[in-house]
């Protein structure tokens, strides 16, 4: 269960009422007395805020310690730049009385110095942390000047005086209101001589009376010192009592030890050992790993954790020879504790025994001569002090080398001066299973991974002792951190080499152990081991035994393909793309006014001007920043509306408007409209920012639908105007289809008579002529234009009014290309042509402008680098797919022939294989679900789309044969 302190919620967490509480519990607790709301400059001071703000620049020793900031303190809380060092010390003494202990209990879980050494005293100085009855005293004046307190004397003598300092000119109101100082009578000496001249005193003249000295005196005639003059301030006198035998005798006595018992250091005195400058800390510690002394060993050991921890990027072991071959000798002498055998590392080749290290070519058979020695038996719990810090020390060295090793400047010159790291990586993992080992070992395997990028396996690799134990450690090890290092380190063999890795000779079961493994929800492991089977699968011979061992029980080729497939949908995600299908058009301007439907034109003849006028310019013009009209033809296109109603006996009919109000009356009807004049050799006046409508209006600001219907020998269109779809639908009906209603019906309609008015029975809108084309199932007949007429009608809902603007019938000046049909039975809109046969871009020929027509289009795109490129557990598993595609057919090559080549001599199966074409496998490997799933992310897949397309055709290639 937690503890209370741990339940306890921080004071920085808690809101103003919380805190102030605790504040209030605290204060209660201790003693003191606290001000809520303390004031300073008149301005009222959040006790929580100052806590926080206090807090987040150290505390209060560190505020205190710090010169000049508590004046930033009182800043943020805006107590002004005038007097600034009175109101900081002020602001410094509510926080030192009310909240100082509480910040050492809180924050530092401390108990507080008593309120007599703290709340009861001035707030001068700092340490209250270490401050206690038997250390604190007062501090002197020119203690305070030295600690950057705020509230100091003016100091004495010619010393400068500091700025914070309440006796300045700054900050003369510390304690309260400064007292008026007493008149003084400023003495001005007689600058005249005391004897009298004959000239001056006016010889033979009667004698005048001295003048008595004036006192007053202007500013111009005194030295500025005495005009800049301000008496110093009052301050109340501090008493500190002493402390005697008499009134506190332990005290006393107390202090009297202390300062007896401290010594002295003689002046000038050079001590033993000092006075010269020893070697640096990096020769220390190698002299001292070589000295064998375990003292110094020890110190060698802890500091070189510490450098190669905060300095590893600086250490080269170049710099220091012998460093890196003392620290692997030193892990290798753990061996001693397990078998009764002592290493002695040599550099001459001629000397050869069974403890003997060949530090130059490196050592053979090392594992049988560690078998053949003596076992040391011991009992866990027997193990003596000098072992247990062996152990530690043996921890210590490796962990050192593995940071060290990080730089590739240390690994490439451990790699090329000696064979001694690869000697110790094959000492250390075969000493007995010891829980103590667990953690050199998890540093020999990192070692390990920095070291084999500069080593090339032996052809076949399982002839490298190195190379065998990390199958090994695969296959029995249950350590994840294990696993892994030994994953990457099989992987990073020869990387930083011309050479290629050659893994081979790799046990079925653990293959078979990292596609189960591909299956956990460890991303690290597996990654490590999707690494690993890609340049297990780079090379045909492997892709060969896989398919060697397919067969009606075990198909470790199949379990691969499918979790590889599977791993291609790793962390994908939805990603919504638009595509552009239709370009937009620009809608062409109209240029001639629309007629007014007859319902719109009578609504308008009942109103009064000039409301009739503003109505009507909404319904027929617009606003459009780029257009313009001449006024003289707006002016005209009024009159000729409304001109001819004027005199008529109408409902509220009045006549029309003068020109000038008219024109007037554009600019406040449309916003954006301007009356402006062109200059130029007859200027022109013109209405800026309005064009006329393609279609009126009504009041409601809906759109009237047009009539398209063109027959033969007709100059333009109809040009009427409906409300809606249903009145354009009977429109067309009655008036050019012929038909009537029934006698005595409003809904029913007669086909009698259509002849006379349709003889061709055909569709006239827009130049359709659907039924006159021989377009099959449909016959020129009344019944079929009937049907066929009312598609022409814009649609309702806003969606199918852009599907219909965008898939509209040509105008009549252009005719469709045969045998093309388009969205609703119309023709393909792409394939207009001219009168003369020759196709023309939708984009030319549409004057009422389309938008754009996009598809939204999701993919489930898997992780991509900085670059854009495919990346992560997906395409390493892609990647993988795509080796046992390409080599598949090298594979059944060497599988039909019956042989495998392995190093220089051949290796005979001795069982036999399917025997199947190259495309009978590539069928049964990645047909079904693995074909499926290939196909699904070369579709949806934008980030594989790419690998995955190589890998469907490498499968085409390899099934065509």
């Amino acid at each position: 269960m937690a503890s209370v302190d741990e339940e306890r919620p921080s004071a920085l967490q808690l809101d103003n009422g919380a805190f102030l509480q605790r504040l209030k519990a605290f204060h209660e607790q201790r003693g003191t007395s606290l001000e809520v709301a303390p004031r300073v400059n008149g301005r009222s001071i959040d006790l929580q805020k100052l806590y926080q703000v206090v807090i987040e620049l150290g505390g209060y020793d560190q505020v205190s310690r710090a010169r000049l900031e508590w004046r930033k303190v009182g800043q943020i809380f805006g107590l002004g730049a005038t007097n600034a060092a009175a109101y900081a010390f002020a602001l410094k003494t509510v926080y030192y009385k009310s909240l100082a202990a509480f910040e050492i209990k809180e924050r530092y879980n401390r108990e507080p110095p008593p309120k007599e050494i703290l709340e009861h005293v001035t707030a001068r100085g700092g340490d209250l942390l270490t401050r206690t009855v038997a250390n604190y005293r007062q501090p002197s004046a020119e203690e305070q000047v030295a600690s950057g307190d705020d509230e100091v004397t003016t100091p004495n003598g010619g010393d400068k005086m500091d700025l914070d300092d309440p006796g300045s000119g700054t900050g003369r109101t510390t304690r309260g209101l400064r007292q008026a100082p007493p008149q003084r009578v400023l003495f001005q000496p007689d600058l005249s001589s005391s004897r009298q001249t004959r000239t001056a005193t006016g010889h033979g003249q009667s004698p005048q009376p001295t003048t008595a000295p004036t006192l007053a005196y202007t500013g111009s005639s005194l030295p500025s010192s005495i005009t800049n003059y301000e008496p110093r301030p009052s301050f109340p006198l501090t008493l500190r009592g002493v402390t005697t035998p008499a009134n506190n005798s332990t005290r006393f006595y107390q202090q009297v030890n202390q300062q007896h018992g401290v010594k002295r250091k003689a002046k000038n005195v050079t001590e033993p050992g000092s006075g010269f400058d020893g070697p640096n800390i990096y020769v220390r510690t190698l002299q001292a790993l070589k000295s064998g002394i375990p003292g110094e060993i020890r110190y060698a050991l802890h500091h070189l954790v510490k450098i190669s921890h905060e300095r590893g990027d600086k250490f080269r072991f170049e710099a220091f020879p012998g460093m890196a071959e003392a620290l692997i000798e030193y892990i290798m002498g753990i061996t001693s504790e397990y078998y009764a055998i002592h290493w002695r590392i040599t550099y001459d080749e001629n000397i050869s025994s069974d403890n003997v290290i060949d530090a130059l070519n490196g050592t053979p058979n090392l594992v049988e001569k560690m078998q053949r020695a003596k076992r040391v038996d011991f009992a866990d719990e027997l193990w003596n002090e000098a072992t247990l810090v062996h152990f530690e020390n043996v921890m210590q060295a490796g962990l050192a080398t593995r940071n060290l090793l990080h730089m590739e400047e240390n690994a490439q010159y451990l790699v090329k001066e000696t064979n001694l790291a690869r000697d110790m990586l094959t000492i250390i993992p075969n000493l007995p299973q010891d829980y103590r080992l667990t953690e050199l070992r998890h540093y020999i395997w990192d070692i390990a991974e920095c070291l084999v990028p500069y080593w090339t396996l032996p052809n076949p690799p399982s002839s490298d002792p190195l190379y065998q134990l990390l199958l090994n450690e695969l296959q029995e090890s249950a350590d994840r951190g294990a696993i892994i290092a030994c994953l990457r380190t099989l992987c990073r063999f020869s990387m930083n080499l011309t050479v290629n890795n050659n893994i081979s000779r790799v046990p079925l079961t653990t293959i078979l152990k990292m596609v189960d493994w591909c299956l956990l929800q460890d991303e690290e492991l597996v990654a490590a081991a999707l690494d690993f089977l890609y340049q297990y699968t780079a090379s045909p011979l492997n892709v060969a035994l896989l398919l060697y061992n397919h067969t009606a029980t075990e198909c470790p080729l199949a379990s691969l393909l499918g979790r590889m497939s599977s791993l291609l949908h790793h962390g994908e995600t939805e990603v919504q793309t638009k595509v552009i299908l239709q370009q937009a058009v620009p809608e062409i301007p109209a240029t001639t006014l629309p007629n007014v439907p007859a319902d719109l034109l009578q609504r308008l003849l009942q109103m009064d001007e000039p409301e009739r006028s503003n109505v009507w310019l909404k319904c027929v013009f617009e606003e459009h920043k780029d257009s313009e009209i001449t006024q003289i033809a707006l002016w005209t296109a009024y009159q000729s509306r409304f001109l001819q109603y004027s005199n008529q006996n109408l409902p509220n009919a009045t006549g029309l408007l003068p020109a000038a109000e008219f024109i007037k009356n554009v600019s406040v009807i449309f916003e954006s409209a301007t009356a402006q004049v062109v200059n130029g050799v007859q200027n022109k006046f013109i209405i800026k920012g309005i064009r006329p409508r393609r279609h009126p209006t009504d009041l409601r600001h809906h759109v009237y639908l047009r009539c398209m219907w063109k027959p033969p020998g007709q100059a333009d269109y109809c040009n009427e105007y409906l409300p809606n779809g249903d009145a354009l639908k009977h429109h067309l009906w009655q008036v050019h289809c012929g038909l009537k209603f029934k006698d005595g019906s409003t809904a029913q309609y007669s086909a009698e008579g259509t002849a006379a008015v349709n003889p061709r029975i055909d569709c006239y809108w827009g130049n359709c002529h659907r039924l006159s084309t021989g377009t099959p199932k449909l016959d020129p007949s009344i019944f079929n234009l009937v049907r066929h007429v009312p598609l022409h009608i814009p649609l309702e809902n806003k969606d199918a009014q852009q599907l219909d603007r965008n898939y509209k019938f040509p105008p009549a000046n252009h005719t469709f290309v045969p045998n093309r049909l388009g969205p609703r039975g119309g023709h393909d809109p792409r394939l207009w042509a001219d009168g003369n046969g020759v196709p023309i871009a939708r984009t030319e020929i549409d004057p009422e402008g389309r938008e754009a027509v996009w598809q939204s289009l999701t993919f489930w795109n898997t992780a991509v680098d900085e670059k854009g490129e495919a990346c992560g557990l997906s395409h390493s598993a892609a990647l993988v797919v795509r080796n046992v595609a390409r080599n598949l057919p090298k594979g059944v090559r060497m599988l039909r022939e019956g042989e495998v080549v392995v190093g220089g001599g051949v290796e005979f199966l001795g069982a036999e294989v399917r025997d199947l074409e190259v495309g009978e496998w590539m069928e049964e490997l990645f047909a079904g679900e693995v074909g499926e799933g290939l196909g699904w992310v070369m579709g949806f897949n934008k980030s594989l789309g790419g690998v995955v397309a190589d890998v469907l055709a490498l499968v085409r290639k390899g099934m065509d044969g």
